[in-house]
């Protein structure tokens, strides 16, 4: 488990704050969790399934940068003003995962400093790893040959 997974990330205390302002939910395979450029105003914590994240290449379809599975944070962007998708989502597989409502989580954080700094810090390692996946795999896919896999 990484240190990004819900498990690994929050402390009891705030996994079960957050768990509770959560709602089950399920995406057929090929289903659209969110676009790019579109507004962040849920996230997405996956329970079984894998989630593709994408990035628009003009003129191309979209290329995958990363599977995201059990525990995973789905999204990112609805913590960072100005809650906007900075990548598109979808399901690869049958996906159940629990469903959180942006501006209620936002809400909680500012009410709380510790849990909000708490879910900071797990959005902040979930966004540097998720750029570093990103600039490896597209360099995997459009960079001279071998250039992704230096570290």
């Amino acid at each position: 488990m990484t240190s990004t997974t819900l498990a690994a990330a929050l402390p009891a205390e705030h996994r079960e704050r957050l768990m509770r302002l959560a709602r089950e939910v399920s995406f057929p395979a090929g289903a659209r969790l969110f676009e790019e450029g579109r507004r962040a105003e849920r996230f997405w914590i996956v329970r079984t399934g894998t989630v593709v994240l994408d990035v628009h290449v003009p003129g191309r379809r979209a290329a995958v940068v990363e599977s995201l599975g059990h525990g995973e944070l789905v999204g990112w962007s609805w913590h960072v003003p100005p809650y906007v998708w900075h990548l598109g989502a979808e399901a690869l597989s049958p996906v159940r995962a629990w469903e959180f409502d942006a501006a209620t989580v936002r809400e909680l954080c500012a009410r709380d400093a510790a849990f909000g700094r708490a879910v900071a810090e797990w959005v902040g390692r979930v966004v540097a790893d998720r750029l570093r996946a990103a600039r490896i795999r597209l360099l995997d896919l459009y960079g001279p040959c071998g250039s992704g896999s230096r570290p």
